[in-house]
């Protein structure tokens, strides 16, 4: 029961992210940049976290010390995702959109190369089957069987790669972070090293004026999405779980993300991109056979 809990809380943290791709096509048609998506992403997450600790602290549960090293790991996780922000969002501004999407969705497999490498194991034949089927649905569900691909940017195809490897490496690091202290004060420790990084390609975005032209519900859409119920869900599932089998159930990130831009962008999803769909979720399910024990004949 414990790992099934843990299962749908990193499903509910993949869905998340489903959001992004849409919001990001807000801020792009809104006309702003990528850098400035991210920035406020990044800073929205961080106040999330603040008012969730402020809030804990008001319950009781007092600001944990922890040591140099331990900080440094949990802002290391947070450069990790905005970094694969970065990129990710970089990929979407010069690529076709199904291309940055399935460059994006090789973190399945990926993570199976996490865990190897952690465990010294092989992955299990269930997981290696359920990361082919939900990549051969991609291919269907983001549109990419329909793209053109001769005159795809390098640079963009690069920047798409190097998404999907720091995604599946803040997939598996994830659960291996827990420091004794609240959700809330793991996540700010978090979203802080978000926030340098992001400074990195934005450093301006307090004093240039963008919250006050429009960027703010976005950001905040972007840093609950992005950041807050992703860093949080994940927090609480990924521990209980082995590192190539959250990657797999993150994988819920394409149908939400479908899902979102036609009820949000009414983006028509023919007939394949459903079939595509369906395949991910499938493949996702193949992924949880093995937390269903059988049931023995008395």
């Amino acid at each position: 029961a414990g790992q099934v809990k843990a299962a749908l809380q990193v499903f509910a943290g993949g869905a998340c992210y489903g959001a992004m791709a849409t919001t990001y096509k807000l801020a792009y048609a809104a006309g702003f940049t990528s850098a400035q998506v991210v920035a406020s992403q990044a800073w929205f997450g961080c106040l999330f976290f603040a008012l969730a600790t402020l809030a804990g602290h008001a319950l009781g549960h007092r600001w944990q010390r922890m040591g140099w090293k331990l900080a440094l790991k949990l802002m290391g996780l947070g450069a990790l995702t905005c970094l694969t922000s970065i990129l990710y969002c970089y990929a979407m501004s010069v690529l076709p959109a199904p291309v940055a999407l399935t460059l994006l969705f090789q973190f399945t497999w990926l993570g199976l190369v996490w865990q190897t490498v952690m465990t010294r194991r092989p992955p299990r034949p269930l997981q290696v089957v359920s990361a082919l089927v939900i990549v051969f649905g991609t291919v269907f569900a983001s549109g990419l069987y329909a793209t053109d691909l001769s005159s795809c940017n390098p640079w963009g195809i690069a920047a798409g790669l190097l998404a999907a490897v720091s995604c599946a490496s803040f997939l598996a690091l994830s659960g291996q972070v827990q420091p004794k202290c609240s959700q809330a004060q793991r996540g700010l420790i978090i979203c802080g090293g978000a926030v340098i990084v992001s400074h990195f390609i934005c450093p301006d975005f307090i004093v240039s004026g963008v919250l006050l032209q429009g960027i703010a519900p976005l950001g905040l859409i972007a840093g609950a999405c992005g950041f807050f119920l992703p860093i949080l869900l994940l927090s609480m599932g990924a521990p209980h779980l082995p590192a190539g089998l959250t990657s797999l159930l993150a994988a819920s990130e394409l149908p939400a993300g479908l899902f979102v831009a036609m009820m949000v962008l009414g983006s028509p999803i023919g007939a394949v991109e459903w079939l595509g769909v369906a395949i991910i979720l499938f493949g996702i399910c193949i992924s949880q056979l093995r937390l269903f024990p059988r049931k023995t004949p008395r």
